[in-house]
């Protein structure tokens, strides 16, 4: 395994969901020689700090078994947060008519972000409209997407 993320998610996601949450993405920041390895838990209840260090520890026991990154790392494991990360189909959907902030891995009519309302989850992209205007975004060409939280 070389730690991409849909490695790491195939990897880790049994060891939360046998706890009883959802993996909601997977993060890994850092350089060469130490990095970070971000998990976000969610649950029908939300997850508070003992939920965090119940997964923690199942996955820690899990990623010194498998051993998927080279050199050193921390693990942190949260809650998504206000600004939810949005990363399946499953996850969009959820949030139909929701304000979203996409980011494209390449440009499309002459922009990479777009910050608006979800409009539409289709088999492989989604509608966010725009200061009125629709945008067709194809969830393989998404860098990221997040909830926008209201205050």
């Amino acid at each position: 395994m070389h730690g991409s993320r849909a490695d790491l998610r195939k990897l880790l996601e049994p060891g939360v969901n046998a706890l009883g949450f959802e993996l909601v993405d997977v993060e890994l920041a850092g350089g060469q020689h130490h990095s970070t390895l971000r998990v976000y838990i969610d649950g029908p209840r939300g997850v508070n700090v003992d939920d965090c260090a119940a997964v923690s520890r199942q996955l820690s026991a899990l990623l010194d078994v498998e051993d998927p990154l080279p050199g050193s790392y921390s693990l942190e494991v949260s809650s998504p947060g206000l600004d939810r990360p949005l990363v399946k189909p499953e996850d969009f959907k959820r949030f139909i008519g929701e304000t979203v902030k996409v980011k494209m891995h390449q440009p499309l009519l002459g922009r990479k972000n777009f910050s608006g309302r979800l409009v539409e989850v289709a088999e492989n992209h989604v509608v966010v409209e725009v200061d009125k205007e629709h945008f067709d975004l194809a969830f393989e060409g998404m860098e990221r997407a997040r909830l926008v939280p209201r205050f």
